[in-house]
């Protein structure tokens, strides 16, 4: 097992990534900018290294710095979190470079599921299915507009090296497909640095459902089950759960086996998440892999009593796969909710601020994922991810309720902070979520009924 683990991230995760440290004797290092001074991940880690000002293209994204940060502290690995370079191929190979373990896929398998239009002609080649669309990027808007009119209106155009919501444009008529292929190349060189798009056949009320999959580098492979995340905004998750409601146990097993045929056909090796749409008729479409560790992991820890950065790390040290298939047993029902510095009624607009209050839930099997306090300031130029409430019950009904008295004891409070605790409580009791007949549209059509003043 490593000696010394440098975290490069900041926020929750962090800390997450630091807890499994400790609980395996393994030292603790830390990033962190100007801006994150005061921040709880200074105070837990071990040694703190001041990687440069608060801008991330300035400290959390400067490869120099976080390999100056590894050499400084003798790291022997490195945990990159999720966002930021937790999929930067280029950080993998830093870390091959200075004889360090990136604690995650190999960078050619990174690379590879990274371009997005890339995966999904692997992931056919594994026998996935895959929706139709572009084999590959398109820079000329005209062929890609001819591809749109052969797939069939609506069509997305998404960023080859999106993911996470970003970099993503819905086409209905062929009259606004040239604007928005414009605009959409132009958005992800602007986000992502890299203005290769690709187009897709886009599915009207569907569920995002997607598949925690394990694999060490001696070829073995697992999954721990699926996760539902079609509570989003602007195609970003605020709520997530498993096992996913409303859907055939003979589906969902079937998904689950394919998402590991696809990981291994990739040659993946650590924790990394396949996401699928299930469309109306009950039929599974891969759409992306990630390559990380996910904000929602603590969903499939309840119900698995599996530690995933546990297993990330004891993989990434070399070691087998410490479970079967026959040893993931998921057991009734876990949920978790994103409590992000957002204003609903403007558009999950960011409202950060800092926090005079801040009062966590507590109780049986809820556990809260965080990095604020009271007094802390929440940085305007960082995600607006407050905290993480994660409940267990052992069925989906009590569940929801314990959640509704999680969120009710929640409380975040300062000036000019808003936070979306009230709006996922009024999911939790809408009637589609509550009867497990949502599906991706659930949050717009929450906030079309409270515009026009009717209930949803």
């Amino acid at each position: 097992m490593f000696r010394t683990v440098l975290i490069a991230n900041r926020g929750e995760i962090a800390l997450r990534v630091a807890r499994a440290c400790r609980e395996l004797g393994i030292r603790v290092a830390a990033v962190y900018s100007t801006d994150d001074r005061d921040s709880e991940i200074t105070r837990y880690a071990d040694q703190a290294i001041h990687i440069g000002p608060g801008p991330v293209r300035r400290s959390y994204l400067n490869l120099a710095a976080i390999a100056e940060a590894a050499r400084m502290s003798g790291a022997d690995a490195i945990h990159p979190g999720y966002g930021l370079l937790s999929e930067d191929p280029d950080l993998a190979e830093v870390c091959e470079d200075l004889g360090v373990t990136f604690v995650g896929p190999p960078p050619d398998v990174m690379r590879r599921l990274g371009d997005k239009a890339a995966a999904r002609a692997l992931m056919r080649g594994a026998g996935l299915p895959v929706l139709p669309g572009s084999d590959e990027p398109d820079a000329d808007p005209r062929r890609a507009a001819d591809l749109a009119a052969a797939v069939g209106y609506p069509v997305i155009i998404k960023a080859a090296a999106g993911g996470g919501g970003r970099g993503m444009c819905v086409v209905r008529d062929p009259g606004d497909f040239d604007r928005a292929f414009r605009e959409t190349t132009a958005s992800a060189q602007a986000l992502l640095g890299d203005g290769r798009v690709y187009v897709e056949r886009y599915l009207e009320s569907v569920r995002h459902v997607e598949v925690q999959v394990l694999c060490d580098r001696y070829g073995n492979g697992i999954h721990l089950g699926e996760r539902d995340c079609s509570v989003q905004r602007r195609h970003q998750k605020i709520l997530e759960e498993a096992p996913a409601p409303g859907l055939p146990r003979e589906l969902l097993d079937r998904l689950n086996r394919a998402a590991v045929t696809g990981a291994l056909a990739a040659g993946y090796v650590g924790a990394g998440t396949l996401e699928f749409l299930v469309d109306p008729e009950h039929r599974f479409h891969f759409m992306e892999m990630n390559c990380r560790i996910q904000v929602e992991h603590p969903v499939t820890e309840m119900l698995t009593g599996v530690d995933l950065v546990h297993e990330q790390l004891r993989i990434a040290a070399g070691e087998p796969l410490s479970l079967r298939q026959e040893d993931v047993v998921p057991r009734g029902a876990a949920i978790e909710c994103r409590i992000n510095a957002e204003d609903p009624e403007r558009g999950f607009a960011p409202a950060p601020g800092t926090l005079t209050e801040f009062d966590l839930p507590a109780g049986p099997f809820v556990r809260v994922d965080t990095h604020c306090r009271p007094g802390y300031r929440v940085p305007p130029a960082y995600d607006s991810l407050l905290a993480k409430v994660v409940v267990w019950a052992p069925d989906r009904d009590r569940a929801m309720a314990r959640m509704r008295r999680a969120l009710a004891e929640f409380h975040a409070a300062g000036p000019g902070v808003h936070t979306t605790t009230e709006f996922l409580r009024s999911v939790l009791d809408h009637p589609a979520f509550t009867g497990a007949e949502h599906d991706t549209s659930v949050v717009a059509g929450i906030l079309a009924s409270r515009s026009s003043g009717h209930p949803g």
